[in-house]
């Protein structure tokens, strides 16, 4: 019987079981895949994880980059060098994530890796978890298995708020000249933008589209993109995939378990950031987890309270702001990325030194005279 049985071995999971176990609570996670396993993801964590942790990250980081390229239609440059006591942190996330979990596995997380998760069933006053390897006991469950994971509609959570984005990316290995610049592009993807985030070994290139609207060629663009750097994409492995952005206040609680990570719809909508909403989900579940332990009937509550006041709240203002940039984004091109604080205020609050809400009024008033409403 475990205090807590952690599904998925994503950053949100990986995050719980190292507080958990710290905290000397009993943890399994269990991963469908081995790992460490690849992850289609551009890489991108904001340093202010640090803060979240008592160990060294710098085994698990490929390139820190402190200067970001902006470009309207790949060309109209704009680059600045972040004025941040830390660089934006990038990684690839099967080192990353696995490191997570090596980190717990040292204060007793165990682990259960290649694992499937065939079914759950609640027995009373703990959980029993039915997997292709065995069956296990919990007397709490933590869901991270992601956007599209089984264990949210297990667990009951049918109509969970959360808006559907897409994106497709490529890794692209290369010798990488720039390794401190992040490239992105707003002229060529409807509703979104393209990116370009440089590793120690190659690029993660990829586009996304966070407000919907018309179907595009997204393998189309991310090969024209490709070739502003000389990358012949068509070449690469490529990953397409669906992003759950947050979108408005919900119950992330249930009998005896919570969800977290993507499962918990916690990407921003603004710039798709999913690695430190994960991070701090996971985080702030292992705390209710260990409330409840000990006997605080109200624990499991007051985590769904917390990720809505403390992460749903400034993910409201983000989400205004995406409404009116990526609707009108040569006008927010303009106003934002080519106005001299705008770019600095980005990695302000990439790199966890600001939030939205504390830009939004600024942003809303000057995009809404041309929003037309």
């Amino acid at each position: 019987m475990y205090d807590c049985i952690i599904v998925g071995a994503g950053p949100a999971g990986g995050t719980a079981a190292y507080h958990l176990s710290k905290r000397g609570r009993s943890v399994l996670v269990i991963e469908k895949e081995s790992l460490p396993r690849y992850k289609p993801c551009g890489g991108g964590v904001s340093p202010q994880i640090a803060e979240w942790f008592d160990f060294d990250f710098s085994p698990a980081i490929s390139v820190k980059a402190d200067t970001i390229r902006f470009t309207w239609k790949m060309d109209d440059v704009v680059e600045v060098e972040l004025q941040t006591p830390e660089p934006v942190w990038l990684v690839r996330r099967d080192v990353f994530d696995h490191f997570i979990i090596q980190q717990a596995q040292k204060l007793g997380t165990e682990l259960r890796d290649n694992t499937e998760v065939t079914g759950i069933e609640f027995k009373s006053d703990y959980w029993e978890v039915n997997t292709k390897n065995g069956c296990f006991q919990g007397r709490y469950i933590i869901a991270a298995d992601g956007a599209f994971g089984p264990m949210a509609k297990w667990l009951g959570f049918k109509d969970r708020l959360r808006r559907l984005a897409g994106a497709l990316e490529a890794e692209a290995p290369a010798i990488v000249e720039r390794k401190n610049v992040i490239d992105l592009e707003f002229g060529i993807v409807k509703n979104g933008y393209a990116w370009n985030f440089p590793k120690a070994d190659g690029y993660s290139i990829g586009v996304g589209t966070f407000i919907g609207g018309q179907a595009q060629n997204f393998k189309k663009i991310v090969d024209e993109y490709g070739k502003s750097f000389n990358l012949n994409i068509s070449t690469c492995k490529q990953y397409g995939h669906a992003l759950c952005l947050w979108n408005g206040e919900q119950t992330l609680h249930t009998t005896n378990a919570v969800l977290a990570g993507e499962a918990a719809c916690v990407v921003d909508p603004m710039t798709a950031e999913g690695i430190r909403p994960s991070i701090f989900s996971g985080l702030k579940a292992s705390d209710a987890i260990d409330d409840a332990l000990s006997g605080d009937i109200n624990a499991l509550e007051n985590y769904s309270n917390i990720m809505n006041s403390e992460w749903g709240a400034d993910m409201a203002w983000a989400s205004k702001i995406a409404s009116l940039f990526y609707r009108l984004p040569h006008v927010g091109y303009n106003l934002g990325v080519k106005r001299p604080s705008g770019p600095q205020l980005m990695g302000k609050i990439l790199c966890g030194q600001l939030r939205y809400r504390d830009v939004a009024g600024r942003a809303i008033k000057r995009l809404t005279p041309f929003s037309g409403s």
